[in-house]
């Protein structure tokens, strides 16, 4: 349900493109990991993931689960709370692991964040942490890199720039891009892993951004 509806709500915030590698494989049971720049990116990444066909489950904060409506859809659609400086947050992973054995794709955004700047600009993904490659470690599961750019535009910053933002954007629609790169088996030590995961997500967002038209010295952060 979260799927279609932000495939049904992106387009009225930003004008939504979306390419792919050429080897690029969206396959059951694939661990989808994006960049995470602004609050309005997991619903652009979901609709773009619509568009190709998939409606993953995600990862994300389990403070969510607290607003009454999006809690129950949250839940119903499977999607994965992650209770963070919790003793609970390794729970998650064991449910991240099962989404994923029983054919699931999952996203996750590895960042465990977004950017406190204020500015709307393009910046390279921040560092992973090691959710990422336990998940590999654990299920064996191939690692989808996705990079999205221009979320920041439509809303980022401080509290009353995040509402002028989103408030804006209708008449704005700014451009936002999603591209979606090959999958790839990581391997090695778990710093390595999250090396190779960030990498990729890295090498996406920059084929996202450059889509945009971004500088080029933002490109080569």
């Amino acid at each position: 349900m979260l799927s279609r509806l932000a495939a049904l709500l992106v387009p009225a915030f930003g004008r939504l493109t979306v390419t792919t590698d050429p080897d690029a494989v969206l396959a059951p049971g694939s661990l989808v990991v994006a960049n995470h720049t602004s609050l309005a990116d997991p619903a652009i990444v979901l609709a773009a993931l619509r568009e190709l066909g998939v409606e993953p489950v995600v990862m994300a904060a389990a403070g969510l689960w607290r607003a009454p409506l999006l809690g129950r859809a949250l839940a119903r659609d499977g999607f994965v709370p992650v209770h963070r400086g919790d003793r609970r947050a390794a729970h998650a992973l064991d449910l991240a692991a099962d989404a994923l054995a029983d054919g699931r794709l999952l996203l996750i955004y590895a960042e465990g964040g977004i950017p406190l700047r204020t500015d709307a600009a393009e910046a390279a993904p921040l560092r992973f942490r090691s959710g990422v490659a336990r998940l590999v470690e654990r299920t064996g599961a191939p690692l989808v890199p996705v990079g999205q750019a221009g979320a920041r535009r439509i809303t980022s910053g401080t509290t009353a720039k995040q509402w002028a933002g989103l408030l804006t954007a209708p008449v704005r629609r700014p451009g936002v891009h999603v591209h979606v790169g090959a999958p790839l088996a990581p391997t090695g030590s778990r710093a390595e892993v999250t090396r190779q995961a960030h990498g990729a997500v890295t090498d996406a967002w920059r084929t996202a951004a450059a889509r945009l038209g971004e500088p080029a010295a933002v490109l080569a952060a």
